[in-house]
């Protein structure tokens, strides 16, 4: 499924469990790693150099933590904007997926990357894997480390039947086939809409649930052996959420764009605040380029 991965880091007391957190991707096919690290051109200028030479020792550090997990891993530091040459840089070293790391409810806030996870993801044309990173009191200080990334225990599928949801299954069939067994298939009817169609619920909730059905089918032929439907009514994102603590949901795999009933990107309504306050990792599929309007 993953061949190379690309592990963004900062540098930052949280990006050093990054390594760590990402080591369970081995179980998905993934063998080589590329840490980057971007310095803003405007914040650097004449001396990038030196922050080169003096990131250096971090870099090989996390390299080591990579390698000890079994990846083939190299260094790519790049200058420029950040969430600009990260996406650059999986694209041209051709990796299956770019690994970024958070914490808190907030992406835009002072956190692991910033808003620059944001950014990533909103420009993405490779899957983004979000893991959360937890913070601990230890005394007077924070801790902080790498919440377990575990996409073979229960993968929740939130889909709204969309082509960008299509894309992310074709993701789930792959983690099924490399030995995820339990499975939640989950579709909402948003109360927003409902609250208009009211009459035709039923109508609507018998459609999903049969095409959830096909989806179970597939993914049973494919080697699943636990898998639950779920079509309930409310809000989109909340009952994502609900799902994901009440099922014990171990990993979330999702698309970044979808149908909306305003013609709304589903990233900024749906998947995005699922995203930032998901306690588990969080894999999005971007739409493909070459299916999206000109």
């Amino acid at each position: 499924m993953f061949h190379r991965i690309l592990v963004a880091t900062d540098l930052s007391p949280a990006s050093e469990h990054l390594p760590a957190a990402v080591a369970s991707l081995r179980s998905l096919g993934a063998s080589e790693a590329v840490l980057v690290y971007c310095l803003e051109i405007r914040d650097v200028d004449k001396v990038a150099g030196t922050l080169v030479k003096l990131a250096r020792p971090a870099l090989e550090r996390q390299r080591q933590a990579l390698a000890a997990s079994g990846f083939a891993a190299t260094i790519e530091v790049r200058l420029g904007p950040p969430a600009v040459e990260i996406n650059r840089a999986a694209v041209e070293k051709d990796c299956s997926v770019i690994v970024v790391g958070s914490h808190g409810h907030n992406l835009a806030a002072d956190i692991l990357l910033g808003g620059v996870a944001t950014a990533v993801i909103h420009s993405a044309a490779r899957p983004v894997l979000l893991i959360k990173m937890k913070l601990r009191s230890e005394g007077e200080a924070m801790v902080c480390e790498g919440a377990p990334c575990d996409p073979l225990t229960h993968v929740l599928y939130p889909t709204d039947f969309s082509d960008n949801a299509e894309s992310a299954f074709s993701y789930l069939e792959k983690i099924v086939e490399s030995g995820a067994k339990r499975v939640s298939l989950l579709h909402v009817q948003d109360r927003v809409v409902g609250e208009y169609l009211r009459d035709r619920l039923d109508e609507f909730n018998a459609t999903d649930t049969a095409r959830l059905e096909q989806l179970r089918d597939q993914l049973l032929a494919k080697g699943a052996t636990d898998i639950r439907i779920e079509v309930p009514y409310g809000a989109v994102a909340q009952e994502i959420l609900d799902r994901i603590t009440g099922n014990e949901a171990s990993f979330v795999v999702m698309g970044t764009q979808g149908r909306g009933h305003i013609g709304e990107l589903f990233l900024g309504s749906i998947s995005h605040k699922v995203a930032r306050r998901s306690p588990v990792p969080v894999l999005m599929v971007p739409l493909e380029r070459s299916s999206k309007k000109e």
